[in-house]
């Protein structure tokens, strides 16, 4: 029998750290998923599904190498909800994504650690392109996209998520000229 042995690595922004998911996180997921608010991050389903989805989270670091992590806030440690790096059988590519708890949204935590999760995959796993899978119906995600910097480019079916839009992010070519011009 072999072993996997992983590491997940840490990042901190100027308000978030975005550590390793944990069994920690299960109690606020669980929440959320009960409500209608998790419509466009897997829906309603119960805790043991909640539990699966922490637990896929983790194993996606283990065969990708990359994955989710769980962010919390600095100044109160509060769970503020998982981002980070995406790819499962049947993703159309690589993926920045985010899932951030209700009294989180609105604050600029899912794009201040999209960004951050972003930046790791450009500068440490050296991609040179991620895209965002988002619902049709997601405004909010949409806009989200919109601002780090994201244009629409194309659409995708995933058999039982149902409709996406793609957001391309822009290369690190590209947010490096952007910087320069700043």
């Amino acid at each position: 029998m072999t072993s996997t042995t992983f590491t997940i690595p840490s990042l901190e922004t100027d308000r978030l750290i975005l550590r390793a998911p944990s069994v920690n996180d299960l109690d606020a997921e669980a929440e959320f998923h009960s409500t209608d608010r998790a419509e466009f991050v897997g829906g309603k389903m119960p805790r043991e599904q909640v539990f699966k989805m922490l637990a896929t989270f983790l194993g996606h670091w283990a065969i990708r190498g990359f994955g989710f992590w769980g962010v919390d806030e600095k100044s109160s440690g509060r769970y503020v909800g998982h981002v980070g790096l995406w790819h499962p059988e049947g993703w159309p590519e690589r993926e920045i994504g985010w899932g951030v708890m209700g009294w989180a949204e609105g604050k600029g935590f899912a794009f201040e650690a999209a960004k951050a999760a972003r930046e790791y995959a450009y500068d440490t796993l050296n991609w040179t392109t991620a895209i965002s899978l988002i619902a049709t119906q997601n405004t909010r995600s949409q806009a989200l996209a919109r601002r780090l910097g994201a244009t629409q480019d194309g659409a995708f079916k995933h058999e039982r998520l149902g409709d996406s839009l793609i957001f391309r992010h822009p290369s690190p070519e590209m947010l490096a000229s952007q910087q320069g011009d700043v």
